[in-house]
C-alpha cells in the first residue's frame, strides 16, 4: 500500500535490501509467527507500517516504516543491526505485501510508532528549505565569507592539479613500462595530496590509474593506461583554464574534480523540474569507506533521465530508498553541466503510485548514440543510462561473455563485466526471456552495457 491504500510488491520490498543477505533474512520474517500486533495506517495520504517482531530476548523489537517520507521511505527498528533497512523492517514489508489479513489496517499506530513518525516528520518539515522560506526568519547568510572559502578552495585544487600534471609529464617522459606492476603506495601518496588539495575527483582518478598500474595484465593494459593518463590530462587542463571555458562545459570540470553544489542551494535556485519520475533501479556500492545509492529515474512527460545519489557511513545504508516500480509526481533540480543528469530531490506533490509499464527504448544503435551524444558534452562520462526495447540476452562462450542482441540479430552491445560478479542477474534475465525479446534498463558505457532492471512485466532488479 502507498499512501493512497496501495500495497507494495514483495519486489519492490526486496529493491530496498542493502544486501543479498538481508534479503534472505529479511524473508525468513516474512510470516506471521515472529510478529505481534502488526498494523499500517493511513491519513491524509501519510502511510506507515509498524510491528513487533521476537528475537532472542525477552523484549520484541519495535519496527516501524514511514512510508511516505519526503526522501522516501524511513525506517527505524530497536534491534543492534547497522544494516538500513534491517531484515526486522524487510520482513515487515514483505508481510505486509500479502494484505489486510497479514497486516491490517489501523486507526492510527501505537504510541511508540507515532511518537517516532512524528519526530521523523517534524525534522523534515524544519529540513524542507520552502517550509523555511514561509515559516518565518532564517540565519543570515554571509555571503562574502562563502566567497572567499570558494577563492581558497579554487586555488588549492588549482596548486594540485599543476602538481598532477607535473606527475603526468614524469610518468609519459619515463615510459609506461616503468610503471608496470609498480606498488600502490606511490600512487596513493598522489591521491591523498589531490584530496588535500580539496579535489577528491582527480584523487578517484588518480587511484584509477594505480590499479591499472599494479594490474599489469592483458595485452591492452598500455593503451589502457595512455587513456586513463590522457583523461586525467584533460581534467587537470580544463580546470586550470575553467574560466575560459563554456558555462556548460565549467560546470561539468567543476563536478568532476570534485566541486559539488549544495542540495538545498540547489533546489532554492531551480529551475525545477516537475514531473512523474518512474523508479527504474536503485544499486548499492561500498568502497569500505562509505556506502552510495544509485537511484535512476525516468520523467513520463519530459523523457529525462535522472540520477539521484545517497551515501552512508561505512556500514550502513544510505536513508533516501525508492522503490523500483513506482512514479513519483515531483521536483527535481539538475546539478549544472554540459549533460544534466544527477539530481536532488525536491517537493513531492502526491503520493508515489505503481507504473509497473517500461518506459519506451531503443536498440543497441540508439543506445550508442545517446551514449555518444552525452560522450561529447562530457568525456569523462563512464556510462548512460537507456532504455532498449525488444533485445535478447545472448550468452557467450562458457557464459563469460554475454550479449543484448535485437531480435533480427544484426546489433548487439556487449555486456560489461561486473568486476568479478558471478553473473546471477544475467541468468535471472535469461530466464525471464526464455529466448524472447525483453525490455532492459541499464547503463551504456565504454565497456559494455551493464542491465540493472527489467520487467516481467512486474519491473525485477537483476
Amino acid at each position: 500500500m502507498n499512501p493512497q491504500g496501495e500495497r507494495w510488491t514483495a519486489e519492490q520490498v526486496l529493491a530496498l535490501a542493502p544486501d543479498a543477505a538481508s534479503r534472505k533474512a529479511g524473508a525468513k520474517l516474512a510470516a506471521p509467527g515472529p510478529w505481534s500486533g502488526p498494523g499500517a495506517h493511513t491519513d491524509g495520504g501519510v502511510g506507515a507500517v509498524w510491528g513487533e517482531c521476537a528475537g532472542s530476548g525477552s523484549k520484541p523489537y519495535r519496527t516501524v516504516v514511514d512510508l511516505a517520507g519526503q526522501g522516501g521511505p524511513g525506517f527505524h527498528c530497536n534491534c543492534p543491526s547497522r544494516k538500513f533497512p534491517c531484515k526486522h523492517a524487510l520482513g515487515l514489508l514483505l508481510l505486509w505485501t500479502e494484505g489486510p489479513a497479514a497486516v491490517p489496517v489501523a486507526d492510527a499506530p501505537p504510541d511508540w510508532a507515532g511518537q517516532w513518525l512524528e519526530r521523523r516528520r517534524g525534522r523534515a518539515e524544519r529540513a524542507d528549505p520552502e517550509a523555511g522560506a514561509l515559516g518565518g526568519a532564517t540565519a543570515p547568510v554571509d555571503t562574502e565569507a562563502a566567497r572567499r572559502r570558494a577563492e581558497r578552495r579554487a586555488g588549492r585544487i588549482a596548486a594540485g592539479a599543476s602538481e598532477l600534471e607535473q606527475r603526468l609529464s614524469d610518468l609519459l617522459r619515463g615510459g609506461l613500462a616503468a610503471v608496470e606492476g609498480a606498488r600502490y603506495g606511490q600512487w596513493e601518496e598522489t591521491a591523498a595530496r589531490m584530496v588535500d588539495a580539496q579535489a577528491p575527483g582527480l584523487a578517484a582518478r588518480v587511484r584509477e590509474l594505480a590499479s591499472l598500474a599494479g594490474s599489469g595484465a592483458g595485452t591492452d593494459w598500455a593503451s589502457r593506461m595512455l587513456e586513463e593518463c590522457a583523461l586525467l590530462h584533460t581534467l587537470s587542463q580544463g580546470y586550470l583554464r575553467v574560466e575560459e571555458l563554456p558555462e556548460a562545459l565549467a560546470a561539468t570540470v567543476r563536478s568532476r574534480v570534485g566541486i559539488s553544489t549544495d542540495a538545498a542551494a540547489l533546489l532554492a535556485a531551480g529551475p525545477l523540474v516537475r514531473d512523474h519520475w518512474l523508479v527504474l533501479a536503485q544499486r548499492d556500492s561500498d568502497d569500505g569507506r562509505l556506502t552510495t545509492r544509485r537511484i535512476w529515474l525516468h520523467g513520463r512527460e519530459t523523457g529525462r533521465m535522472a540520477l539521484l545519489l545517497s551515501y552512508g557511513a561505512a556500514g550502513r545504508a544510505p536513508e533516501l530508498s525508492l522503490p523500483v516500480g513506482l512514479a513519483l509526481d515531483a521536483d527535481l533540480a539538475f546539478h549544472p553541466s554540459a549533460r544534466p543528469l544527477r539530481a536532488v530531490l525536491g517537493t513531492r506533490h502526491g503520493a508515489p503510485e505503481p507504473c509497473p509499464a517500461p518506459p519506451s527504448g531503443g536498440d543497441a544503435r540508439d543506445a550508442l548514440r545517446a551514449y555518444g551524444d552525452a560522450l561529447r558534452g562530457d568525456p569523462w562520462l563512464e556510462a548512460w543510462p537507456v532504455v532498449l526495447s525488444s533485445v535478447i540476452p545472448v550468452p557467450g562462450d562458457g557464459g563469460r561473455r554475454w550479449h543484448m542482441s535485437d531480435v533480427e540479430g544484426e546489433s548487439a552491445l556487449p555486456v560489461a563485466s561486473r568486476g568479478g560478479g558471478d553473473g546471477t542477474g544475467l541468468w535471472q534475465l535469461a530466464a525471464i526471456s526464455g529466448g524472447g525479446p525483453v525490455t532492459v534498463f541499464g547503463e551504456c558505457g565504454h565497456r559494455g552495457f551493464t542491465p540493472l532492471a527489467t520487467w516481467a512485466p512486474e519491473p525485477v532488479a537483476l
